[in-house]
């Protein structure tokens, strides 16, 4: 299985930013763990599409991992904005200041010392330690997830199959290049093994595939019922002042959206409901409402009711702590998503690009 998944993969690698091909492999070049450590954060339940620019960015920006220890957690988030699981940003500048200040700025390279630092679960570590680092680690991500269970047959459902895969990937992953053997099942997941139409012709490791013996590939993994996602309601309230400036506070270190650049919001959470009229508004406004956005967590549905108010005077404060970000600092600022909804729906052109 690993000869022939080798050889297609020296052939038909995906080119990714953080990557080093197999042909740069064989002349030599070794993976940066730094890139591989930071593509692997990145794309914890976030798509590669989704995760390129990002990943660019970040290199841009913090080169090497020392650069981002140092940097300021304000800027981290503004860069991470949009990426969304906020608490992986937090964990990457404590991941990135423990390996400057503890390991003087190298990555442990064994699954159990990667699993010490904050952030790194027995998944990532083992996709670090194997990518980076050339150690046999039994990596089993939602892609290999896939080609395993149906390489193998195996009904046990989501997600008390994963120890199975993980059993199987122990027994499958070779000493010589399990790098290389990890990013090509990953690869064989993502363009051929897919959840719908798989393209089992062209699968380089068909031959010893139970699934497709039995003509029944999309039968596997199988998937126990989903929980219906509850809705929660709230309200947000965007407040500009005449220059263009908006109103934003920050959200608490922990819990969701944990850090983040806000605009004032009611008290909902994934398991209550807030306030949604205009009576719950910080401070008193010519409140107009602006509709309602809908955005979509991992465990809940929120739909929030947008309130705008033009500030009375330059002067205007919304008690507790806030600040004035400016029109132009507005799209840098450190705003998920569902905040860059809520603005929007009051002010239709805040994000668009100024000259």
């Amino acid at each position: 299985m690993d000869r022939k998944l080798l050889n297609w993969y020296d052939r038909h690698a995906r080119t990714l930013p953080w990557r080093v091909s197999p042909q740069d492999g064989m002349n030599g070049v070794v993976p940066n763990p730094y890139h591989v450590w930071l593509s692997e954060v990145m794309l914890q339940q976030t798509t590669v599409a989704t995760v390129g620019a990002y990943f660019q960015k970040f290199v841009h920006k913090w080169p090497r991992v020392e650069d981002l220890a140092a940097s300021d957690t304000e800027e981290v988030m503004k860069a991470w904005a949009g990426l969304g699981y906020y608490s992986r940003a937090r964990n990457l500048k404590a991941c990135a200041e423990m390996v400057a200040a503890d390991y003087g700025g190298k990555f442990p390279q064994t699954a159990a010392e990667l699993q010490k630092l904050p952030g790194i679960g027995p998944y990532t570590a083992a996709a670090i330690s194997a990518i980076a680092f050339g150690q046999a680690e039994p990596v089993v991500d939602g892609n290999i997830e896939r080609v395993s269970t149906r390489y193998t047959a195996n009904a046990t459902p989501l997600p008390a199959v994963k120890e199975d895969c993980r059993a199987f990937m122990a027994q499958v992953t070779p000493q010589d290049r399990p790098g290389d053997f990890v990013q090509a099942m990953m690869d064989l997941g993502a363009t051929i093994c897919t959840p719908r139409n798989p393209a089992c012709a062209l699968c380089p490791i068909s031959e010893g595939c139970a699934a497709r013996a039995a003509n029944a590939a999309t039968d596997y993994p199988v998937k126990a019922p989903k929980k219906k996602k509850p809705t929660r309601v709230g309200a947000a309230y965007v407040l500009q002042r005449a220059d263009g400036a908006i109103w934003l506070t920050k959200r608490p270190d922990s819990g969701l959206l944990g850090g983040m650049s806000v605009v004032p919001t009611t008290g909902w959470t994934s398991r209550q409901d807030g306030e949604t009229s205009v009576s719950a508004a910080p401070i008193e406004e010519d409140w107009k409402n602006c509709g309602t956005v809908r955005h979509t967590f991992t465990h809940f549905h929120l739909e929030l009711q947008i309130w705008f108010a033009a500030a009375a005077t330059m002067t205007t404060l919304v008690p507790g702590t806030g600040w004035w970000s400016a029109a132009d600092d507005i799209p840098g600022e450190a705003l998920p998503t569902v905040m860059k909804k809520a603005i929007s729906a009051a002010i239709s052109d805040a994000f668009k690009e100024r000259p």
